[in-house]
């Protein structure tokens, strides 16, 4: 008698960088023998179809797409960036009665097995009530890292002694009391986690929904040990199950190929001719250029970021999702920025960054600092210039440049000449050579987390036996 498939529903938040990571979770679930339903929330289902010319989502019968409303108006325009407190709050109100009501139809499809577990994005807590309702595990998914996610976990605490704290001035007050954190700089604080108005509103929501991780079966944090190793200890005293399991693109690419590899869900149509123009560049001698599915940029800073990567005489591929700017770049650029394009840049849309991170001639990273992109920037040995924009991306400039030393740092107010020099010292210059140095060291520690008897691949293995096949005995009451 054939042994029925255990069946993972996932859902991650409705951006772009959440539905990556947990898309990758649900790939490594599958390879494990997991029947995965993904579940896509009907706004960005409908953005990624313009992206895909209305081409159906791959899929196969033991990997499926399915869709719940959000509650969000559909929008005319959709190079218009998203609000995300307005993403946030509609998808807490709209989403619980639309994924109980899709886990219940599930259960009754003929030929898939019944839902045994949830595996949802940390700010989508719903769905730890409708787990414990249905009597199955849920695990919640932080696709930030470990610090980041410690950040979040004590917003109440930065909330009581900072935010009241009249005399605090912002750039100079330093905080030492978190466990598992050195000391930090309160503007290095993720803005979804503490916010100058002790009123926010977005805060509030936020606090709520961390506080509903205490109540799941177990959490994943996307990190590894080596990397944050005070941290992970602190994250461990907290909850009754952690596991720590990163990088995840690195899990991964070790598991043997499949047809499911193949399923991408973009919120932007990739442009695959970037990589034939690298193809015809020298190894290690292109700066790739991305800010990520979210940051939004004025046109004086586009110019003066424009400006800087021409002067600084390097071969440069820039990624210009629509969003990132009102207007159309093209026109805001000044004509000898357009002119260096020519002969030594190229820019596009969109692109497979993990492919465009692992290609011979990509020398250097300059990223927002978002969470995905460092972690796959570090999962390929490339060393950053970091620009930082909201959420945790301070925060993870900060760790990058400060902690683990595998980037340089850009002035938040970006200027040309700051530009130039930074990324010219990253690909010509002896800091650039030391910070490539440990971008490869913290490469070859990824690899050893991953790898067979790696931290990162035990936790996998661990997760899987001890709560996604436990059938729903843990749902702790807190810590």
């Amino acid at each position: 008698m054939e042994v029925q498939r255990p069946h993972a529903v996932c859902i991650p938040y409705p951006a772009q960088g959440h539905i990556h990571a947990m898309l990758k979770l649900a790939k490594l679930l599958h390879h494990k023998g997991f029947h995965i339903t993904y579940v896509l929330t009907q706004l960005n289902y409908t953005h990624i179809m313009k992206a895909r010319n209305f081409i159906p989502l791959s899929q196969s019968p033991t990997f499926r797409f399915e869709t719940i409303p959000d509650g969000l108006p559909s929008r005319e325009n959709h190079d218009t960036a998203l609000d995300i407190a307005e993403l946030c709050f509609s998808t807490a109100k709209n989403c619980y009665a639309p994924f109980m009501e899709l886990i219940d139809r599930l259960n009754r499809v003929k030929d898939v097995p019944p839902v045994s577990c949830v595996v949802s994005d940390a700010v989508m807590a719903f769905a730890v009530g409708a787990s414990q309702e249905l009597g199955i595990p849920v695990v919640l998914f932080w696709p930030i890292s470990g610090v980041a996610s410690l950040m979040h976990i004590y917003s109440p605490d930065l909330r009581e002694k900072v935010s009241k704290n009249k005399d605090v001035i912002f750039g100079d007050y330093i905080i030492d009391w978190i466990p598992g954190i050195k000391s930090i700089g309160l503007s290095d604080i993720p803005t979804t986690a503490w916010s100058t108005d002790p009123n926010d509103p977005f805060i509030d929501y936020m606090i709520l929904e961390v506080s509903k991780s205490y109540k799941a079966s177990a959490v994943i944090f996307h990190t590894f040990d080596e990397l944050e190793p005070e941290t992970c200890k602190a994250l461990s005293s907290m909850f009754n199950r952690i596991y720590t399991i990163g990088p995840i693109p690195m899990l991964l690419k070790a598991l043997p190929k499949s047809e499911i590899d193949k399923i991408e869900c973009n919120l932007w149509k990739e442009d695959s001719t970037c990589t034939q123009w690298l193809d015809t560049k020298n190894p290690k001698s292109v700066v790739y250029v991305n800010f990520g599915s979210l940051a939004i940029t004025n046109p004086e800073k586009l110019v003066e970021l424009a400006m800087g990567l021409s002067k600084s005489m390097q071969n440069f591929l820039w990624i210009i999702r629509p969003e990132l700017i009102f207007g159309n770049w093209s026109t805001i650029l000044p004509p000898e920025f357009t002119d260096a394009v020519k002969d030594r840049g190229y820019i596009a849309d969109w692109c497979d960054q993990e492919k465009v991170l692992n290609h011979p001639s990509v020398g250097g990273f300059l990223t927002h600092c978002g969470w995905n992109s460092m972690v796959e920037s570090m999962s390929a040995g490339v060393a950053m210039v970091c620009w930082s924009f909201f959420a945790d991306q301070p925060l993870n400039r900060y760790c990058c440049c400060s902690e683990w030393r595998l980037g340089l740092e850009i002035e938040n107010d970006v200027k040309r000449e700051n530009v130039e020099s930074v990324v010219r010292e990253l690909m010509e210059g002896e800091k650039g050579r030391e910070v490539k140095k440990k971008a490869l060291f913290w490469k070859e520690r990824a690899e050893v987390a991953t790898s067979v008897g790696g931290s990162s691949f035990l936790n996998l293995d661990k997760l899987i036996g001890e709560v996604l096949l436990s059938g729903g005995q843990h749902f702790p009451n807190g810590v």
